[in-house]
């Protein structure tokens, strides 16, 4: 299981032009193979007398799906560099599309190569990555009394305070990394005197 992944810090678009040709990078984070389609097809509309719309998409925190299109490029000129960008660059859940507007020059099998995975990796730059890392979901159950002392007390140590929810007794849901409850077990009890209840739930990255 992967501790932690790389994605696109936000959507954004990077434009450069090569031999009077234009290439469009759009890139947007998603979660999900149909995300990826729905943000290819949106581009697409978004440029529909352009000469292609190329794709590609990595989607896991392990790259388990990884798909690419040429769309009507010699084939293994421009989608295949632009997958291989993303996995070089160690980018997930992202998806990646080229808008070319040809110019007139043809570029070759090599110029459309660099031509592709360049401006991916150009785009990458310009949006930028961020790194989220796996950790597990506890809900802490406090009395009302110490509920905001101990609040404080994990934002102050660090802890992602996901959600907290009052109602006869607090609780405070949070994030932690696996390797790290049995030390904050330890730490819960000494805070709050052996009283508040900490409770394991599932993974996820943040």
């Amino acid at each position: 299981m992967q501790e932690q992944y790389r994605t696109v810090a936000r959507a954004g678009v990077h434009e450069t032009e090569i031999n009077r040709s234009r290439f469009i990078c759009a890139l947007a984070p998603v979660a999900t193979e149909e995300e990826a389609q729905e943000f290819i097809a949106r581009v697409r509309k978004e440029h529909p007398t352009a000469t292609h719309n190329c794709f590609a998409y990595v989607i896991g925190a392990d790259a388990s799906v990884q798909k690419a299109s040429d769309d009507g490029e010699p084939g293994g000129t421009a989608g295949a560099p632009m997958l291989q960008m993303l996995i070089r660059r160690e980018v997930r859940y992202t998806a990646a599309v080229v808008t070319r507007y040809y110019g007139g020059v043809k570029l070759g099998a090599g110029g459309l190569i660099r031509a592709y995975g360049g401006v991916v990796g150009e785009a990458l730059d310009a949006v930028g990555t961020l790194t989220r890392q796996r950790f597990r979901l506890a809900t802490v159950t406090v009395d009302h009394q110490r509920a905001g002392r101990l609040e404080n007390d994990l934002r102050a140590t660090g802890r992602v305070v996901r959600d907290v929810r009052y109602a006869e007794a607090v609780t405070i849901e949070i994030g932690l990394p696996d390797s790290e409850v049995p030390a904050f077990r330890a730490w819960l009890a000494d805070t709050t005197a052996g009283t508040a209840e900490l409770e394991l739930g599932g993974e996820a990255f943040a």
